[in-house]
C-alpha cells in the first residue's frame, strides 16, 4: 500500500482504564461535556468550527481516521486502499456489513453521495455552501462506485494531503444517503452516520444528547450518553464543573487552572497546542490593502504581555501561521519586535501620521487557541491606540462572527484555527490561499491574494517529497511574514479538565473530543 508521507504528530492522549492496576471499565452511565458555544450545524459538509466537530466527530466515521494520539491515518470505513504511482488514482476497499444509524446499509453508494453532493453542481442533492469541500476535495474529477463495496476518486492532479484530509472531522464522514433524502437541508439538525454513537436530540442552546450505537460496527461504547451542553460564559462553565455537573470541559481560563489542580475530583489535560490564534486584516478594505500599515500593526502589538498576562505563559508568542510542531515551520524567521516608534513611522510613510479607524471584531466565546478573547481584543485595542490606531471592539455571537468573518464584512478580526491534519497545507493554504475567498464561505478571512504565494502553495500539494514539501512551505512563511496579512499573536497550549472518575476520554490534537473507550465510575 503506497501512502503520501504525513507528519506524525506526538501527543499526550488520555488513556484511563486500561492500564494495569487501574479499575475495570464499567459499562453504563452518562457523561456531561462543556461546549464552549452552540453547534451550528451537525452535517458535516458544513461544518467549519471545533465546537460542531467535538459532537459531530463521534456520530460519523470516514474512509479513514485518525489514530488516537497522533495524525497518522488509519483504516474505519475503508480496511484497505491504494494508489496508482502517479498519486491521481485511489481505489477504497470498503468494510461490509456496516449499517448507518437509521439501519440502512453503509456502501460505495453511500460514499459517492457523500462527496457528489458536495462538489457535484448537477448532483440532485448538491448544496453551495461546503466550506471544507473546496480544499478537501479540490481535485477530485471522478467519484466511481467500482461495485458495492469498492469506490475508486479520480484526481485531476497529485494531492500529497488527499488521505490525511479524508480523516478529517469536515466535509469526508460519509453520511446516510436515505437520511439526507429525507430531511433535506435539516439534515443538519438530524444527523445520521456510522459512529459508536447516535444522535437523539438537538434543543438549541441548551444541550445535544447522544446514546450509545449497540450496532456498532465496532467495540460497543461502554457509555450509554453523551450531554452536550453549550455553556458560553467561561465563569458559568467552570462553576458547573466544580459543582460536577459537567465531566469533562476546554476552554479553561488560565486563571482557573491552579484551582482544577487543587481539587481533589479534578484532573488537568495539556499537550502542544495544534493551533494559531491571530488578527486578521481584511487586505480588501483601505487602509489595509497596503502593507506598511499591516507592518505597522504588526510592530504595534505587544505579544508578550498578552502571553505572560492573559495566557498565564500557557502559550508562546506566534511569528508564524503555523506552530512549531508542525514539520515544515521557519525558525529562520525573525519576529516583528514590538516597537511603537516603528508603527508609527510606518504609519507616519503610509499617510497616517494621525493614524486612523476601525473596527476588531471578536466574539465572546472562549475557545482553546483563544481565552478570553474581550480581555486580548482590550490588550490589542490599547496597544493600536498607543500609535494612533481606533479601534473600535463589535462583539458577535458565534453565528454571526463566522458569517461576518467568511463573508468578508469585518475589518479586523481576532481570530484563530485549529490544525485538521497535522500538514503545513490545512494551515497555509487552508488560511492564507486566495482559492479560499469565496464568499459567504471564506475561510481566508485576510482576504489576502497574493500569486508569488498560491504558485508555491499549490506546487506542494502536488509532490510527495516530504524535503521539497518543507522548502516549499518555508518560502510560503517567508512571503507571509513579509507581507504580513495577519498579526500572528500565540501557540496555545491544549489545555481540558476533567472530573477524575472519568476514564478513557481522547483529546485529539486536532481539537476532537473522542468518547468511544471513554467510561464512569
Amino acid at each position: 500500500m503506497k501512502r503520501p508521507v504525513v507528519f506524525l504528530f506526538i501527543s499526550f492522549v488520555l488513556y484511563l482504564g486500561t492500564a494495569l492496576g487501574e479499575p475495570v471499565p464499567k459499562k453504563g452511565g452518562e457523561l456531561f461535556i462543556a461546549q464552549n458555544a452552540d453547534a451550528v450545524s451537525l452535517d458535516p459538509a458544513r461544518i467549519t468550527e471545533s465546537e460542531s466537530g467535538k459532537i459531530s466527530g463521534n456520530i460519523y466515521e470516514g474512509l479513514v481516521g485518525y489514530h488516537d494520539d497522533s495524525t497518522e491515518v488509519q483504516p474505519k470505513l475503508a480496511t484497505s486502499w491504494e494508489t496508482s504511482r502517479d498519486g491521481k488514482k485511489w481505489i477504497f476497499h470498503l468494510r461490509k456489513g456496516v449499517r448507518f444509524h437509521d439501519g440502512t446499509p453503509f456502501n460505495a453508494e453511500a460514499v459517492a453521495f457523500s462527496f457528489l453532493r458536495q462538489i457535484d453542481k448537477k448532483h440532485a442533492y448538491y448544496r453551495e455552501y461546503s466550506p471544507y469541500s473546496d480544499f478537501t476535495f479540490k481535485y477530485v474529477k471522478q467519484v466511481n462506485v467500482v461495485d458495492e463495496y469498492t469506490i475508486k476518486i479520480i484526481l485531476d492532479k497529485a494531492y500529497a494531503p488527499f488521505l490525511y484530509n479524508l480523516a478529517m472531522s469536515a466535509a469526508t464522514p460519509i453520511i446516510s444517503p436515505t437520511a439526507f433524502k429525507k430531511w433535506g437541508d435539516d439534515f443538519e439538525k438530524h444527523p445520521v452516520g456510522t459512529g459508536p454513537f447516535k444522535f437523539k436530540e438537538w434543543i438549541p442552546n441548551n444541550r445535544v444528547v447522544l446514546v450509545a450505537n449497540t450496532d456498532y460496527w465496532g467495540r460497543t461504547p461502554f457509555l450509554n450518553k453523551l450531554i452536550f451542553r453549550p455553556i458560553t460564559n467561561i465563569s458559568t462553565r467552570f462553576e458547573e464543573f466544580l459543582r460536577g455537573r459537567i465531566h469533562v470541559m476546554d476552554g479553561i481560563a488560565p486563571k482557573d487552572i491552579p484551582k482544577i489542580k487543587q481539587m481533589p475530583g479534578g484532573k488537568l489535560f495539556v499537550q502542544p497546542g495544534l493551533n494559531i490564534a491571530y488578527i486578521g486584516m481584511n487586505t480588501e478594505k483601505k487602509p489595509f490593502g497596503q502593507i506598511k500599515v499591516r507592518k505597522a500593526i504588526n510592530y504595534a502589538i505587544n505579544k508578550r504581555n498578552l502571553i505572560k498576562l492573559i495566557y498565564k505563559n500557557l502559550a508562546i508568542p506566534a511569528k508564524n501561521p503555523i506552530p512549531p510542531t508542525i514539520w515544515g515551520y521557519n525558525d529562520n524567521i525573525e519576529d516583528y519586535e514590538y516597537s511603537t516608534r516603528k508603527a508609527k513611522q510606518l504609519l507616519k510613510e503610509a499617510g497616517f501620521k494621525n493614524g486612523f479607524k476601525t473596527t476588531l471584531s471578536i466574539t465572546d466565546i472562549s475557545r482553546p487557541y483563544l481565552p478570553q478573547p474581550k480581555k486580548i481584543a482590550r490588550a490589542i485595542k490599547s496597544n493600536l491606540s498607543a500609535v494612533g490606531i481606533k479601534a473600535k471592539i463589535v462583539s458577535y455571537d458565534w453565528r454571526t462572527y463566522l458569517r461576518k468573518l467568511q463573508n468578508g464584512e469585518h475589518d479586523m478580526c481576532l481570530s484563530g484555527w485549529l490544525g485538521d491534519n497535522g500538514d503545513p497545507d490545512n494551515f497555509l493554504y487552508v488560511l492564507l490561499d486566495q482559492d479560499n475567498l469565496i464568499k459567504p464561505k471564506s475561510t481566508n478571512f485576510a482576504f489576502f491574494k497574493y500569486q508569488r504565494l498560491h504558485d508555491i502553495l499549490i506546487k506542494a500539494q502536488q509532490i510527495t517529497n516530504k524535503q521539497k514539501r518543507i522548502k516549499l512551505y518555508r518560502k510560503a512563511q517567508e512571503i507571509i511574514h513579509d507581507q504580513s496579512p495577519w498579526v500572528p499573536l500565540a501557540h496555545a497550549q491544549k489545555i481540558a479538565a476533567f472530573q477524575k472518575k472519568v476514564h478513557g476520554v481522547v483529546f485529539h490534537p486536532t481539537g476532537i473530543i473522542l468518547f468511544h473507550r471513554a467510561w464512569i465510575e
